[in-house]
Order: structure tokens, then sequence, then C-alpha cells
């Protein structure tokens, strides 16, 4: 169940990102109209922009933004993780109300359900906790991409230049690759280590990055891997993936 609404999760997020709103090869300029423009779009061109002109080049206003954002919504990033861990502390409990409940008549799975929600309120476990990062994260997402193919569009701001020897207006596949493999390491350290139902995601995720960053502008692929890089720091720190690898150890001994 988990593992499909991961998977109907990032294909939501693809066909929106690839959609967005119909205005995504357009210039974008101060006069712009619509919610989307006005709120969204043209105040992250123009943080990039600031920070471009204040670093002398996009490639460093891009990275600056990146990290703004990411800093802003890292207190959901660590409720995430928290919640996370907590449910994999509640994963044998929840396999023994599964046993438990195992009927499929309504009685029975009602039951369930209620002593299924009790233990998560007693453990302080949030279904939603996880979701919510990745449902904030999705119009930030879009909004960078439209921001940088709008700029990429407008002659004031085109070209928007390289960074080290990457043209951001362009397509790269050495840094869609590296964005993926980074992705790849986020998820290693993160949550999806040691969730058999998110293990799908671990392959699905970096091919998705991969893909497009193949086909859109170096400046979005620059995006995902100083994000990614982000994330890697946030879950060594946050969510210490050495423990867990000690506790596996310790297990597999005791078992031997």
């Amino acid at each position: 169940m988990k593992k499909n609404l991961w998977v109907i999760l990032s294909l939501v997020s693809v066909v929106l990102l690839l959609s967005g709103c119909t205005e995504f090869d357009q210039p974008i300029s101060a006069e712009s109209k619509g919610f989307w423009n006005e709120f969204i779009v043209w105040p992250l061109v123009s943080v990039i922009q600031f920070f471009a002109e204040l670093l002398g080049s996009y490639g460093l206003g891009i990275i600056a933004v990146t990290i703004i954002l990411r800093l802003a919504i890292l207190p959901l990033t660590i409720k995430q993780v928290k919640s996370s861990k907590k449910m994999q502390e509640i994963q044998p409990k929840m396999k023994e109300l599964q046993q438990k409940y195992a009927s499929k008549d309504a009685i029975t799975q009602q039951k369930y359900q209620q002593e299924m929600m009790t233990l998560m309120q007693t453990a302080g476990v949030s279904p939603l906790a996880g979701c919510l990062p990745v449902l904030v994260q999705m119009p930030i997402l879009i909004g960078i991409y439209h921001a940088i193919s709008r700029m990429n569009a407008t002659p004031d701001l085109f070209p928007l230049g390289t960074f080290l020897v990457f043209p951001l207006g362009e397509s790269s596949i050495v840094l869609a690759v590296l964005a993926g493999l980074i992705q790849y390491i986020v998820l290693m350290t993160g949550p999806a280590m040691d969730n058999p139902q998110m293990k799908m995601m671990m392959y699905i995720m970096p091919l998705m990055i991969v893909g497009f960053g193949i086909v859109l502008p170096a400046a979005l692929s620059l995006y995902w891997v100083i994000g990614n890089i982000i994330s890697v720091i946030q879950n060594v720190v946050i969510y210490k993936p050495w423990n867990k690898k000690k506790e596996q150890a310790a297990t597999t001994g005791g078992a031997k």
C-alpha cells in the first residue's frame, strides 16, 4: 500500500513538473500576470537574480537560493526523519496487529484500524509526516523549474552563463548523472535505507532525475545537485545511518 503511494506521488510529481503552467517557455518579468507568475515564479527569479548580481554568477545565485530554500524546510525534514524512525520502531507491533486481525471482514478490519491508530498516537507517529516535506517541496521544485526555464527565455536575463564548465542554459549529462548519483546516496542514508516499502524509490527517483536532467537546462540539475548534497548532510547529522549499521551488525552477531 505504502509502496504504491510513493509510486503515485512520484508520478504526480512528474506530471506537475512537466506541466506546471502553460507559460513555462515564455519570458518572465515583473509585469507578468497571474498568481503563479506574481507569487511563485517572479519572486524566485528576482531572488536568483539578486544573488547572481551579489555573488557574480547565476550559478552561485542558484546555489545560494537552493541553500536558503532547504534551510527553510529543515524543520519539516527533521519532523519527517523523526516520524520515519518512530515508524520503524513500531513495525514489530504493527505486524503483530496484522496477524491478530488477519481476517478481512468489516468488523475485524475496523478493530484493526482502531488499534493501529491507537498504536501510532501512543508512539507519536503521524502517517502524513513523511509526505509533508514532499508536498511542500513540489511547488518549490516546479517554481524553480519554471523560473530557470523562463529566465532562459527572457532576453534581458539570457544567457545564464556557466558554472565551472557547464552552460546553465543547456542540458548537461554530467550534472544530470551527478544529481542522480547523489539522490541515490540521499536515499541510502535516509529513511528508505531500512524501509522495504520504500526500496523501489531508491532506484526510481535517481533514474527520474537523470532522465529530466538530460533534457532540462543544467541550471536545474545544479539545483538538484546542491539540494541533494544538503540532504545527505542532513541525513548524516539527523538520521545517523552508521548507528543503524551497528545495530544490524549486533543483531547478526547475536543471532550467530
